[in-house]
């Protein structure tokens, strides 16, 4: 006798396609409401300011007339006739490659060190923070009469040692280097985050390293920074972003060591000396607050942005050359 077929599923009702239909919708809508905070900051915060510097990066704008359409002659007048354009440029990269590897070269040694200290961790670490506790512009006027050329005890100092003395933010060649003395001074910051990290390795695999004979060095490529490679990626991104929004310290430096502190009538050119230390963001607040040209200052500022997500792609493809493997 044949077996009897296998009856076909049932179709379903129309009832119930209504009630899949709206318990999919009721969903959705939870769904939209748990994300509607994150939904609206987005919007407010990041997607409408884009699209309005995208905007009038291709108007004439000075803030008080109706936006008039110029085409491409922001961009042309940026790249090709606005002379500050390119040295803030090479500056801002600049600072993004030297400033930000000796942050986390120096945060990452002083991380070590006090993880490896027996007594006294404490203290050092206590000593190590408080720079970054300082406020900027106070951070900042320190240095430049710590670096001060003709009375600053650095200087001095040196002297007496039978060194060189540079002049530091009066020099147009080590103007960055005393902004990296600077931004390095005020590391407390990300040895707090790679002592966390360096906290957490398991001591197992020291254990088992050290049996197997691997030296201090081996055990730190192929044991430590391994562990710690999404600490060390965090840094560098979070450092180079950082470097690109680099305003205080330099405009600070700059007026101080150029003795033009501003004032009723005073007008200052950043970058003191020749344009040194000038970045991209000073741009930004010149173009658009100072010269009231803000179709150009939007240009550079998505030059920025550009930039920075160009920095942060390129660091999460590569990390794996950039931190470096364990095998």
């Amino acid at each position: 006798m044949p077996a009897k077929e296998a009856a076909a599923p049932a179709a379903p009702s129309p009832g119930g396609r209504n009630t899949l239909r709206s318990r999919r919708r009721r969903d959705a809508l939870r769904t939209l409401a748990f994300l509607s905070p994150w939904l609206i900051g987005f919007g407010v915060f990041f997607a409408y300011p884009l699209v309005s510097t995208v905007y009038f990066s291709f108007m004439k704008y000075d803030g008080l007339n109706p936006p008039e359409w110029r085409g491409l002659a922001n961009w042309s007048y940026v790249f090709g006739d606005f002379p500050q354009f390119w040295p803030a440029l090479r500056n801002t990269l600049w600072l993004c490659v030297v400033m930000v590897a000796c942050r986390v070269l120096l945060g990452l040694g002083v991380g070590l060190l006090i993880t490896k200290i027996k007594t006294g961790a404490g203290i050092f670490r206590t000593l190590f923070y408080l720079p970054y506790l300082a406020p900027p512009v106070a951070a900042t006027l320190a240095f430049v009469f710590l670096l001060n050329p003709g009375t600053g005890p650095v200087n001095s100092l040196l002297e007496a040692a039978g060194l060189p003395a540079p002049s530091w933010f009066n020099d147009a060649s080590w103007s960055k280097p005393a902004l990296t003395v600077l931004a390095v001074w005020g590391v407390g910051d990300l040895m707090v985050i790679f002592m966390a990290a360096l906290l957490d390795v398991p001591k197992e695999q020291y254990e088992a390293a050290e049996l197997d004979g691997a030296s201090p060095w081996q055990r730190f490529r192929h044991i430590t920074l391994p562990t710690i490679a999404p600490i060390v990626l965090f840094a560098v991104v979070t450092g180079i972003i950082g470097a690109m929004q680099y305003y205080t310290q330099p405009i600070v430096a700059s007026k101080v060591a150029s003795g033009v502190m501003g004032g009723s009538g005073v007008t200052f050119v950043p970058g003191y000396p020749d344009d040194s230390t000038l970045t991209l963001p000073q741009l930004v607040h010149s173009l658009g607050f100072s010269q009231f040209n803000y179709g150009a200052s939007c240009v550079v500022a998505l030059v920025l942005f550009a930039f920075s997500m160009a920095f942060t792609a390129l660091l999460m493809r590569r990390r794996g050359g950039l931190i470096g493997s364990g095998d």
